[in-house]
């Protein structure tokens, strides 16, 4: 849960950060422009996959997997053990 933490940590800041840049507030680094390309082309941002986990999707596909892996990881906190474990959702190397 601590690198989905992670993962979510980086997500909201830089994105808030791209907000602000783009609003003219802050000034729009080479990272934040990259980001930027990144996400308007539909390919997941390189300072999110550095903390994410390994995976081939474009940014919608792994947007709606990171969810259910969310909803997966929530679920467990919230009811317990489940009476199946997703696997690959817990795969983070």
């Amino acid at each position: 849960m601590e690198k989905f933490n992670r993962l979510l940590t980086v997500m909201r800041k830089s994105l808030s950060e791209l907000v602000q840049a783009i609003g003219g507030f802050i000034v729009m680094s080479s990272d934040l422009d990259a980001m930027y390309l990144s996400l308007t082309n539909g390919v997941v941002p390189a300072n999110w996959a550095k903390v994410a986990y390994p995976s081939l999707k474009p940014l919608t596909s792994w947007f709606e997997d990171l969810l259910k892996r969310m909803e997966f990881m929530n679920n467990w906190l919230t009811n317990g053990n489940p009476t199946a474990y997703w696997i690959s959702g817990l795969f983070f190397p």
